[in-house]
């Protein structure tokens, strides 16, 4: 900073003292215009430095300014450029944004028709459901029919070679007596009882493996061995190729029709029967008295020989006297048959039922004789006397005796009849005939003692109906039943004779 210089008037001073002090004036002046002039070089070394720094550092700035220029230019580029990349954006931008409602009106169709699917699948699977439950229905209602059905109704895998059975209704069980485990898996050719026939078991096989459906009316077995009549139906079920997969049955019991229809049959021969068996009674009443003419004239023939040949010929004599005998029974039986047919009463006397037997073996034995076989008597010791009529007695055993010869008659080895007698309780003595021979059929148990009822070809069905009637005029019974072994045994009951007040 500048000194201010005060100038002194000469006015003010005086001369010497103006001179001494314009002196010291001068030197201060010079010395301050040297101290000046020092400051104003260094000022000017340092305007100098200053200048030269000025320079530089207005070289600097230039520098820097274009430096600074460039480096706008520069930012400027990149500002361009980022409003150009910002355009871009914002063009990317408006293209993303395009892009964007472009898909979400897409994703909105899409989802618009996918709702659209999802509603038709929807409705699809509930009318699906709807069908669903409407076969499950049908379905029900079939098998409920099915099971509900009196007829038994049975499948059999076709596919598979043993012909298993893979389903049966309750009806089939109980026609056939057998389980479900007993039944169900199982081949139904080899299921027993199913069909007593083997010929026809044959031909409905041959039908179905060549492609055939099979009816026909069968006698069948249940599981317990009683017999059945059915009416077999089995179809076949084929895919839609038209290949055989499955085999339905339909088994109807007909045994009740099949009676109904023998019973029918039965009644229309009896009918003709006792026709012929009235008009036979018309002919035996005159026919009696024809054959009684004859007899007595071979009764008189015998009786002459025998007094002719009186204490000769011993065995001539024996012979004569069984033909008297046998010529004195026909025509008792010839006049016991017109009371018979007369519907008159029996002639009740007391007997011995082992020596009616007895009698009644001695008129069968030539028969018996010719037949080769053996007859056993094997009577009861002790028995009391019984109360009948001793023709219409040995008529049931002549019947119940040639029926037994007859049932061995198919068998060589079947020779031994037995005839046996004992007291069953106090008031009944019980005879039977036992039989080697063939037995009973199971199916004719219940009408063996039916009227005009036979199992022979030339059998007219009465000697077993005459004989229980016999036996239950007599107060008692005629039964027969199948022997453990073989052969049948016929028996029949008589009471014993009571006296008044026993």
């Amino acid at each position: 900073m500048k000194k201010k210089i005060i100038a002194v008037t000469p006015k003010k001073m005086k001369k010497p003292l103006l001179k001494k002090i314009s002196r010291i004036n001068l030197e201060g002046q010079i010395r301050l215009l040297t101290r000046d002039l020092n400051v104003i070089k260094r000022q000017l070394k340092r305007g100098v430095s200053r200048e030269k720094l000025s320079k530089e550092k207005f070289r600097g700035e230039v520098t820097q300014g274009v430096n600074r220029e460039k480096l706008g230019a520069d930012r400027e580029k990149q500002g361009a450029d980022r409003e150009r990349l910002g355009a871009d954006r914002e063009k990317q931008g408006a293209n993303r944004e395009k892009l964007g409602a472009g898909r979400e009106r897409l994703a909105e169709e899409q989802f618009r028709l996918q709702t659209d699917e999802i509603e038709l699948k929807d409705g699809q699977l509930r009318e699906g459901a709807d069908r669903e439950k409407l076969a499950e229905e049908q379905i029900h209602i079939r098998t409920k029919a099915m099971e509900a059905t009196f007829d038994g109704i049975f499948i059999i895998d076709a596919l598979k070679p043993d012909f298993p059975i893979i389903y049966a209704n309750p009806s089939f069980y109980h026609l056939t007596g057998f389980t479900k485990n007993e039944v169900i898996g199982k081949n139904y050719f080899l299921l027993y009882g199913v069909v007593d026939n083997l010929h026809a078991l044959e031909e409905i096989k041959q039908a179905l493996l060549q492609g055939r459906s099979f009816q026909g009316e069968l006698l069948n077995s249940k599981k317990n061995g009683e017999k059945f009549w059915s009416l077999l139906r089995i179809t076949l079920v084929r895919d839609k190729n038209g290949t055989v997969t499955h085999y339905v049955g339909n088994k109807t019991d007909t045994t009740l029709m099949k009676q109904r229809n023998l019973e029918i049959e039965e009644q229309r021969e009896e009918l003709l029967h006792v026709t012929r068996v009235g008009k036979l009674a018309e002919f035996v009443s005159s026919l009696a008295h024809e054959i009684s003419q004859p007899l007595t004239a071979i009764l008189s023939y015998a009786q002459a020989a025998q007094r002719m040949l009186k204490d000769r010929e011993p065995q001539l004599q024996e012979v004569l006297q069984y033909i008297i005998n046998d010529d004195q029974r026909a025509a008792e039986v010839i006049r016991r048959l017109r009371y018979l047919l007369k519907k008159s009463k029996p002639t009740f006397e007391l007997l011995d039922i082992n020596t009616l037997i007895k009698d009644t073996i001695t008129l069968m034995m030539p028969h018996i004789t010719a037949k080769n076989k053996v007859i056993k008597f094997e009577s009861g010791s002790n028995l009391p006397s019984i109360q009948g009529d001793r023709i219409q007695l040995q008529q049931v055993l002549l019947n119940l005796i040639s029926n037994s010869l007859e049932a061995m008659e198919s068998s060589n080895d079947s020779r031994e009849l037995v005839i046996s007698t004992c007291l069953k309780d106090a008031g009944t003595i019980m005879v039977k005939v036992k039989d080697s021979g063939c037995g009973i059929p199971e199916e004719n148990k219940l009408k063996l003692f039916g009227h005009f009822f036979t199992s022979k070809p030339d059998g007219l069905g009465m000697g077993l109906s005459i004989s229980r009637s016999i036996v239950e005029a007599h107060g008692g019974r005629l039964e027969a039943e199948n022997n453990p072994d073989r052969g049948a045994t016929f028996y029949f009951t008589v009471p014993v004779y009571m006296k008044k007040g026993q």
